[in-house]
């Protein structure tokens, strides 16, 4: 679809890829890119330094110039990192960022989680023989998925062990090319340099398994929640020290769910020589190994921007039509780079989801065929409803449509079902209507609510009775 490709991306150029879909009975869907697969494919290994609209031309970092027909800008999110240029303050993004991750933990006593979205909820729950201090800016864990409640399902998971056996999973699974690593604190010493490597692909929702991410410490795990605080400042070892003044040991006791104060009394995670310290904003210090900042992404549109007139949403997205269009003609986007700014269906939303940016890219391929040879397209049926399944906590988790109550305002109802330990059932209503959901466990009621949320049934009449445990609704609406 266009002449030659390249990475799209200010950074190094992506070249681990994603491998395969493995589905449910062992059956797989291939996705690598190379030429015993898609021979007709040209690929161009380089780092975008320029792109030119007019000329339809974009130039890289090493002063080679690719034409093009159509392009499609898929560069995806940059890591919003607490401070640039700290060894101690680690990014997780990508394959890459999460091996570097591995290898610096294996040497961890202690570890400051900053961020509340899918990849600090993971990273919290996997990390073993290492402490950890999780800063959250909420009031709960997991505020971009749940509400209060799902989140106190979750809280005894971060102080019970961990399985052995992990829960099977019943959905595709996305590896990489690369076998997983395992580093030990012996290994990780003889890697030489301690820059981290240069990026893979982004992060699926199967990216910490077959890893093993453990500390140097003996423990299993240790978690502390920090809730409704941010780092305020990155220490020095100097700077921690005259913060924490005369050493303590240990943390303070842990709070439970959103029931913490919401101004703690000082405390400072001291007890040892640390090479790096956080100051948070509710006036605790804490001294660790490293900061992992998992603040969420920023579109990575830098080096597209200059001399050209694209149009940017609130986000700094790209902004894109309901065909991937850009505001650049023949330049299409899809993925975290760009923002959704159709007028979309009333049962979806962008989230910046790694399975959302497939569907999109899958769809722009489509888009740019359609351009090409003058054929309309009807958007795709994926942005109809808002699905995403994935695993926290062990817990296998689906979000359906306004899963939140997003842009419902206060004309809306909740329905819950919860059995601690097992499962947690959440149920929006508006106007009777089922309009979003949220599962954890397997609850085996995906399909059904999906259903009922497309169809738009009144299920006034079936009240609280919709989520009655001993009625088989999955049954009744078949």
């Amino acid at each position: 679809m266009s002449k030659n490709r390249t990475s799209g991306s200010s950074y190094r150029p992506i070249q681990k890829l994603p491998a395969a879909i493995i589905r449910p009975g062992g059956g797989q869907e291939l996705l690598s890119l190379s030429h015993k697969w898609l021979p007709e494919l040209m690929t161009e290994d380089g780092s975008v330094k320029s792109l030119h609209t007019q000329s339809r031309s974009l130039e890289t970092a090493d002063g080679r110039v690719f034409g093009y027909e159509k392009l499609c800008i898929c560069s995806g999110g940059r890591p919003k990192l607490l401070t640039q240029d700290n060894p101690y303050v680690l990014g997780i993004r990508d394959t890459d960022s999460v091996q570097e991750f591995q290898r610096r933990l294996s040497k961890a006593r202690r570890i400051v989680v900053v961020g509340n979205g899918g990849i600090a909820l993971e990273l919290v729950y996997e990390v073993e023989g290492c402490e950890v201090v999780w800063a959250v800016k909420d009031k709960a864990i997991g505020n971009t998925f749940f509400d209060p409640g799902a989140a106190q399902f979750f809280i005894p998971s971060l102080e019970a062990q961990k399985p052995e056996a992990a829960t099977p999973c019943k959905r595709p699974r996305y590896t990489t090319e690369d076998q997983p690593h395992t580093f030990t604190a012996e290994s990780s010493s003889r890697v030489r340099g301690d820059a981290p490597t240069g990026p893979g692909s982004a992060l699926g929702p199967d990216w910490h398994g077959g890893l093993e991410l453990r500390g140097a410490q003996q423990v299993s795990r240790r978690v502390s929640v920090e809730y409704q605080c941010e780092v305020q400042r990155v220490l020095t070892p100097g700077e921690l020290l005259h913060y924490q003044g005369p050493p303590q040991q240990g943390p303070p006791p842990r709070g439970g769910g959103g029931d913490s104060p919401r101004a703690p009394p000082p405390h400072h995670y001291g007890g040892g020589d640390w090479p790096v310290g956080v100051l948070l904003t509710n006036g605790r210090t804490v001294g660790c190994d490293l900061v992992v900042s998992a603040t969420g992404v920023e579109p990575n549109t830098e080096p597209f921007l200059h001399g050209n007139q694209f149009c940017l949403a609130a986000d700094g997205g790209l902004q894109v039509d309901d065909h991937m269009r850009t505001s650049e003609p023949d330049v299409f986007a899809a993925g975290d780079v760009c923002s959704a700014c159709w007028e979309p269906s009333a049962l979806w939303q962008q989230m910046r989801l790694w399975t959302q940016a497939r569907q999109m890219g899958w769809y722009a391929g489509r888009c740019m065929a359609a351009n090409i040879l003058s054929e309309p397209i009807e958007l795709d049926f994926c942005f109809e409803l808002f699905s995403h399944i994935t695993k926290f906590f062990n817990y296998k988790v689906v979000l359906l449509g306004k899963f939140n109550g997003q842009g419902l305002g206060p004309n809306h109802e909740l329905l819950v079902r919860c059995t601690k330990g097992r499962e947690y059932v959440k149920v929006v209503l508006s106007g009777g209507r089922m309009v979003g959901a949220v599962l954890i466990g397997e609850t085996d009621l995906e399909e059904t609510f999906e259903n009922l949320i497309l169809n738009q049934m009144d299920l006034t009449p079936y009240g609280e009775e919709l989520l009655n445990p001993n009625i088989d609704i999955e049954d009744y609406f078949d």
